[in-house]
Order: C-alpha cells, then sequence, then structure tokens
C-alpha cells in the first residue's frame, strides 16, 4: 500500500483543513448533517450488535465488539465526503498555526458544522433508531441505558473532559493517518484501530453523544434529562478541542510545519555575450 510520509501528510492536512475552512457555509452545514448522521449510524450499530452480551459472561468483548462496528462512521465521512467537527479541529487548526485561516473563520467553520452535526445526530436518533422501534427491544434499550448512564450520570465532569482529551486525540490520528493513505484500504485500516480503541476505552466524544444521549431522551431510558445531555457535550466539546488542537494539531505543527517551505528556484539567467568588435574589411589582396 502506498502511503505518505508524516511530512506529507502535515502538508495535506495544512491543505486540506484550508480548503474546508474556506468553502461557502451552506456546503459545511449540509457536510456536517451528513457526518453527524453517519456517526449516529455507526452508534446505533454499535448498540444493536453489542445488545445481549453479557459483561458477566463475556467481559469486555461487548466493549470491543462497540468499538469494532461503530468504525464505520468515519469510514463513511472520510471516504464518501463529510464534515466531522471533531476531525477538522485539526486539520483547520493547523491550517490556523500555519497563518492560512484565520481564528475568526475557523470559529465560524467549526460552529457552523457542530450545528450540522447535531443535526445529522438527533434525526438518526429520532426518525431511524426511536421511531422504527430499533430501540425499544429490550436488550437494545438494555444496552443503550448502560452506555446513556455512564456518560450522562457516572462520569464527572473532569472526567468527561479528560476522557474527550484523550478521544479526539485519536479520532485526529484517524483522520491524520487516512491522509497519508493512498487507497481506500489504508484509509479503512487506518481509521478502523484507532477509533476502536476509543470507543473500547470509553472514551467521550461530542458527536457520537448527540447520538447516544437523546436517543436514550427519546426511547424513556430512566433518570436521563437533556440537562445530563447538555452538560456532557459541554465537557466533550471542550476535552475534543484540546485534543485535537494539542495533541495532533500543535504536535505535527511543531515537529512538520513550522519551518517555511521552500522557495522554488529561480531560473538561470541566460549569459550575455560580450558583443566582438567589428572587423575591418580585408582586401581581396588579403593586405
Amino acid at each position: 500500500m502506498a502511503f505518505k510520509s508524516p511530512p506529507e501528510i502535515t502538508k495535506s492536512a495544512v491543505e486540506t483543513g484550508t480548503a474546508k475552512s474556506q468553502q461557502p457555509l451552506d456546503k459545511t452545514l449540509v457536510g456536517g448533517v451528513l457526518a453527524g448522521a453517519y456517526i449516529a449510524m455507526g452508534a446505533l450499530l454499535a448498540v444493536i450488535v453489542s445488545s445481549g452480551l453479557d459483561p458477566k459472561l463475556w467481559g469486555n468483548l461487548p466493549v470491543l465488539v462497540t468499538g469494532a462496528v461503530f468504525t464505520v462512521g468515519l469510514m463513511l465521512v472520510v471516504i464518501a465526503g463529510a464534515e466531522l467537527a471533531t476531525g477538522n479541529m485539526a486539520t483547520a487548526g493547523i491550517a490556523v498555526l500555519k497563518r492560512r485561516v484565520s481564528l475568526g473563520r475557523y470559529s465560524v467553520h467549526l460552529a457552523v458544522a457542530l450545528v450540522g452535526n447535531l443535526i445529522g445526530s438527533l434525526l438518526v436518533a429520532y426518525f431511524l433508531a426511536y421511531r422504527t422501534g430499533l430501540l425499544n427491544v429490550p436488550m437494545s434499550l438494555e444496552r443503550l441505558g448502560t452506555i446513556a448512564e455512564l456518560k450522562g450520570h457516572t462520569e464527572s465532569a473532569d472526567q468527561i473532559f479528560l476522557r474527550a482529551v484523550g478521544c479526539n486525540w485519536l479520532v485526529c490520528l484517524a483522520v491524520w493517518m487516512a491522509l497519508g493513505a493512498e487507497d481506500i484500504g489504508g484509509k479503512i485500516l487506518a481509521i478502523f484501530f484507532p477509533i476502536m480503541a476509543f470507543v473500547a476505552m470509553g472514551f467521550d466524544h461530542v458527536v457520537a453523544n448527540m447520538f447516544f444521549l437523546p436517543a436514550a431522551v427519546f426511547a424513556g431510558v430512566p433518570g436521563i434529562e437533556w440537562g445530563d445531555v447538555l452538560n456532557n457535550w459541554t465537557f466533550a466539546l471542550l476535552g475534543n478541542l484540546v485534543g485535537a488542537g494539542v495533541f495532533v494539531a500543535g504536535a505535527y505543527w511543531y515537529l512538520f510545519g513550522r519551518s517555511a517551505e521552500p522557495a522554488p528556484a529561480a531560473a538561470p539567467s541566460p549569459a550575455r555575450e560580450t558583443p566582438r568588435p567589428a572587423r575591418s574589411p580585408v582586401s581581396p589582396a588579403g593586405v
């Protein structure tokens, strides 16, 4: 499989972040809706396939299965094309550090992408998860309740923040490595392992939680209220920003992005010939 070197990935990330930040905001919004829906579909799939795996019998296998199938969400985002705010925090972030994008434009881009992500996540949570009856199955409802209880009640604010830092460090590394792959197979492998890891470790992704927690509210999971949802989103967003900005955009800018790109060498100017003095005419006799 062909792939880019780390400095080449950094350069590609700068170009990608610049293009994403400067595109029209209506495209960012539509792409954000798609990304939110794709992540939510991966989350819904994760709930369904891990339902019924009793931890007393299976140990940590349910969280491994959850993480493995959740990866389909980011695969759809990266390969099909969409605007996931958490991934763009790294690519647009390094474009800011390279002074290719202003901080104001970066902020507007992320805000619009996040709104789109929320819309897409809520559409899937309400219409495809709740109204279809997929979450009314007792096993699925119990699995969703376990996830929502952890994220809505068990975790403290500082735990959500720190778990979100670790989460987006891995999410952005998945996006980063996918930029380095030259074919779809390489992109899938680059995405699979970091995303599986963050989900299996129980880290917090603000866009994934835009599905898990509202879906729990819609399905009537006891004790999960909108206040719990907003609390989680707030600290997850802050942690995701730090994970992307410091440990991916900031770190790789420091390693490979600080030096200015060399200017193209100027073409050498053609040598100017010194004109020869005119020779005096020679007589036919040669004297």
